[in-house]
């Protein structure tokens, strides 16, 4: 008889399990609990009747990397092919990004123009920035923020400009609590494997970069250079053809299902959700860490107390639509630094990475204004009583203000994204280390995945739940 896998979480990193799980030569029987109403956790697009795309979670998926081609590779499986967006290397939301500082924006620096000489915001020449790293010995602390590793390396201008306004628009945290260590991994690595993190970009750790399955998105992705890619109904596309493909293959799926409480009893876990209990011989959980650690028994407290140091961020998403008007510069969006404006993060300009999502109708052009993040109960208040119409109001000052663009929106939509971030903090690869330890000393059949443990985007989450299945199969990565 088939083992049984409990599946807890319906968004993607949970899906990709399952995924992975009903693709493997014996597949387990498989059940995905999903509390909510709907499967796809962040991805949540809006299809309006005149077919414009709003999205109120991911926007876009970088090609790059084995994670990168194994997702190209799942979209293949799922017949999605045909409904990929490229974003060329050549496309102006590739090449154009901008940080607003000092009541202006202006373009990030690219090329050799930029390199050697002063190029606004920064007051020097980024030549000088990397000669620094070249010139600096390498750290020898286990971790330190990435506000420190980027001023320790590179300056301080570079660490208050354009890492924290990195940290902003990736994490929607602060760069002085982040760890370098585990939100920016490979340029951790770059320092302590060469010295420097140019030098190790370059060179790279000796250790060879993975290109994952050559798919045939995959070979388009690279011949191209895509920066990012969309699907043409938005994300949530990702999340429906995976349930697609799952239900015939007989996942059993389950929305309205929260956990409830786990219990590990002579070697099986007992599941309990409002309408009864499920029996696994493996659970993979795709909670987030917190979500879990209520769930879990007594005996699991020293898992629980460490999944509850897991911080998270909110993020109002205020989604824009305004007719008859024209961008003042072309790009994919610009970053506010913290100093600039604590509660603004960016904006996003939809409409020049998609144009394909702007719908019948009129001209109009799409933007995103992302707000609060790390600081948004010192900027809006608790998350949860956060009042949309002062949302909406600080999001059209924002675009006014930065693009000139006034007068009421033809359409807009605000959502409050609680808790949508993990922050990994520093020391975060520590206790990544204490939960390991604990599963495998207490033989616990349970896998973690998902963004609460070792990267936010949906290439980390997809390439999470495909190594935690791996590992329950005994298959190689």
């Amino acid at each position: 008889m088939a083992p049984t896998v409990a599946v807890v979480g319906g968004g993607i990193s949970g899906l990709a399990a399952c995924y992975h799980l009903v693709r493997a030569p014996r597949p387990p029987k498989v059940v995905l609990l999903e509390a909510s109403g709907r499967f796809g956790g962040w991805l949540q697009s809006t299809q309006t009747p005149e077919g414009a795309v709003f999205e109120h979670g991911p926007r876009g998926v970088r090609p790059h990397g084995a994670v990168g081609a194994e997702t190209l590779h799942m979209v293949s499986e799922l017949g999605l092919g045909g409904d990929v967006l490229p974003v060329p290397g050549d496309h102006p939301a590739s090449r154009n990004r901008f940080l607003f500082c000092g009541g202006a924006l202006h373009r990030l620096p690219s090329g050799l123009g930029g390199l050697v000489r002063a190029v606004p915001p920064f007051s020097r020449a980024l030549l000088w920035a990397g000669l620094r790293d070249l010139l600096t010995p390498a750290g020898t602390d286990p971790d330190e923020s990435a506000h420190g590793f980027a001023r320790r390396r590179f300056g301080p201008e570079v660490a208050e400009v354009a890492v924290d306004s990195l940290c902003r628009g990736v994490f929607a945290g602060d760069s002085r609590t982040l760890s370098a260590r585990s939100c920016f991994p490979a340029l951790f690595r770059a320092e302590r494997s060469r010295g420097s993190v140019l030098l190790g970009m370059a060179l790279g750790d000796g250790e060879g970069t993975p290109r994952g399955p050559d798919s045939g998105l995959a070979r388009r992705a690279r011949a191209e250079r895509w920066s990012q890619w969309s699907l043409r109904g938005g994300m949530e596309t990702l999340a429906r053809g995976l349930v697609a493909f799952l239900a015939p293959r007989g996942v059993e799926l389950r929305c309205h299902s929260p956990l409830c409480h786990l219990r590990h009893r002579h070697g099986r876990w007992q599941l309990s959700v409002p309408d009864g209990t499920v029996t696994a011989d493996h659970v993979v959980s795709a909670l987030p860490a917190a979500a879990l650690a209520e769930a879990l028994p007594p005996e699991a407290e020293p898992l629980a107390r460490e999944l509850r140091h897991i911080p998270t961020a909110s993020v109002a998403v205020v989604n824009l639509q305004y007719e008859g008007v024209s961008l003042p510069v072309t790009g994919f969006g610009h970053l506010v630094p913290s100093s600039e404006d604590p509660a603004l993060l960016g904006i996003v300009y939809d409409s020049v990475a998609f144009p394909q999502h702007d719908g019948a109708g009129p001209p109009s052009v799409r933007l995103t204004v992302m707000l609060g993040g790390a600081w948004f109960r010192q900027s809006f208040g608790d998350p949860a009583g956060a009042a949309p119409a002062l949302l909406l109001r600080r999001a059209q000052e924002a675009v006014r203000d930065h693009l000139g663009l006034g007068g009421t929106p033809a359409r807009s939509i605000v959502r409050v994204q609680q808790g949508c971030i993990p922050q990994y903090t520093l020391g975060h690869w520590q206790r990544l280390e204490r939960i390991r330890q604990f599963l495998k000393e207490q033989q616990l059949p349970l896998s973690l995945v998902g963004a609460s443990y070792s990267g936010v985007s949906v290439n980390d989450c997809i390439a999470s739940a495909k190594a935690a299945v791996g590992g329950l199969l005994g298959t190689p990565p």
